[in-house]
């Protein structure tokens, strides 16, 4: 654990942001200390400091903390501010033109799954979903990549706090079916979108992760049934994964 008396002050707020990037759950102020093992004051001090300036804010239960719209815009800026950007763009071009289909990098939001970056393919007949666009987690491929990379209590939890509507006839409403979906998506390391969040469209996305392992975001491709069908996205899944490699070399690349 760092010594709190060794860190700089304004450096200590690093350090709590540290641990709840790496417990990925809202924790309160004691539970991140049990990471830290600072004085008690002095953790909950630095909390209500981060909440007051709005880096911070707590759950519905008013006792865990979680990043604010303020923080994750910050995060996004700086991810999306540095030379990476460029280089994913890249690796994005390259599987577009192995596929032959559009093909786009997302990261989870609270509002659902963004779309960051993508490649179109070359097509007379398209379904346009532009960087900037918000997907649900429930019924798009890379949305169930990123339920599957939770722990199996989050996992539930989150699920049991989605609005599961539905928007075409394959949509899975139930709890029960997506939480036995995503045990397999967990298992084979991809996900597919069959025709759940549009009719006419099918995808299958592979997560991003970090060098730890710990889920960042997912590549996607997509495309409509008149072209793609199951068997052919399955076909390309070692494309997929290994620009799913590849971005994470970019990303975490130092």
């Amino acid at each position: 654990m760092p010594d709190s008396s060794r860190i700089a002050t304004n450096m200590r707020l690093f350090h709590i942001l540290a641990v709840m990037a790496k417990q990925q759950t809202p924790l309160t102020p004691s539970e991140i200390n049990h990471h830290l093992g600072w004085p008690k004051q002095t953790v909950h001090r630095l909390c209500k400091t981060m909440v007051e300036e709005g880096f911070l804010h707590y759950d519905t239960s008013g006792k865990r903390l979680l990043p604010s719209a303020a923080l994750r815009t910050l995060a996004n800026g700086l991810l999306a501010s540095d030379w990476h950007a460029g280089s994913i763009h890249q690796v994005l071009e390259k599987l577009s033109g192995k596929v032959k289909e559009t093909v786009n990098f997302v990261i989870p939001q609270r509002e659902g799954m963004i779309y960051r970056d993508w490649v179109q393919a070359n097509w007379a007949f398209q379904i346009h979903l532009p960087v900037g666009t918000h997907v649900p987690f429930y019924c798009t491929a890379s949305g169930k990549t990123y339920l599957a990379s939770l722990t199996p209590k989050n996992r539930r939890t989150m699920v049991e706090s989605l609005h599961l509507e539905s928007l075409t006839s394959t949509t899975a409403t139930s709890v029960e079916a997506l939480m036995q979906e995503l045990v397999l998506v967990q298992k084979q390391g991809f996900a597919l979108d069959n025709e759940e969040f549009y009719d006419g469209m099918i995808a299958i996305a592979v997560p991003v992760t970090d060098p730890k392992g710990r889920y960042h975001g997912a590549v996607a491709m997509h495309g409509p049934t008149l072209r793609l069908d199951k068997a052919t996205l399955e076909d390309n899944y070692t494309h997929l994964k290994a620009a799913s490699n590849q971005l994470s070399q970019v990303i975490f690349s130092i």
